[in-house]
């Protein structure tokens, strides 16, 4: 069984792009495209299956990052997946970027923040084998502090600096912070992998977007 698995991650300005034989990652591309993905992504995944000398066909399990994030953005890498997948006849997965970035921690609980703009954050809280222990939620950073579990606290971002003077006077104070990189694709795919083992990668038509929050047009739409 070569177990190869393609993972994709779109959901922010800063993508990635991952391959994998098994939970070994045999290369991860850094994607910047500020435009948007639509139109460079099918070529970049192509360049990337090519330099491993791999076809579409030959991928065990698609996985792509599901949010929350860009709307947009999670729409262009979850149909990319759920297309390649369909045409293949390989089973999906999609990852929570919140679950992928808690990969990155250390401690026995990893308390992952990912800024969600309008002053609030997308926050979730994860034991050392990826199970939630708080669900995923969005909020106000000092509000989501205060409904942590008890217990040693590891905070998990990209970028933690807006938010680390908020720490101050809290129990939190003397926390350890981890960053986690901008490329998440090589965590969605490896996420990925330990689901497929488990029997847990499915139809790409049950694939689905993680948003977290509603979109601004769910919002701020009134009927009238």
């Amino acid at each position: 069984m070569t177990e190869l698995i393609l993972a994709v991650d779109t959901t922010h300005e800063f993508g990635s792009l991952a391959l994998l034989h098994g939970p070994e990652v045999l290369e991860e591309v850094l994607l910047h495209s500020p435009e948007g993905f639509g139109h460079i992504l099918f070529g970049r995944l192509g360049e990337l299956l090519a330099r491993h000398a791999a076809k579409p066909a030959d991928v065990d399990c698609f996985a792509a990052a599901s949010g929350p994030g860009s709307f947009t953005g999670v729409r262009i890498g979850l149909a990319a997946v759920k297309g390649l997948a369909e045409a293949t006849g390989r089973p999906a997965v999609a990852v929570s970027n919140l679950a992928a970035m808690a990969r990155y921690g250390s401690a026995g609980l990893r308390a992952v923040v990912l800024d969600a703009r309008r002053g609030e954050i997308y926050g979730a809280v994860y034991d050392a084998f990826g199970r939630a222990v708080a669900a995923e939620t969005v909020m106000p950073f000092a509000e989501w502090l205060r409904s942590l579990p008890e217990g040693e606290i590891e905070f998990v971002a990209t970028d933690f600096s807006p938010f680390a003077g908020a720490l101050e006077g809290t129990r939190f104070a003397a926390a350890a912070v981890t960053t986690a990189p901008r490329a998440l694709a090589a965590a969605v795919g490896q996420i990925a992998h330990e689901r497929w083992r488990a029997g847990e990668a499915g139809d790409p038509a049950g694939v689905d977007a993680n948003y977290v929050r509603r979109s601004d047009a769910e919002l701020f739409w009134k009927e009238y």
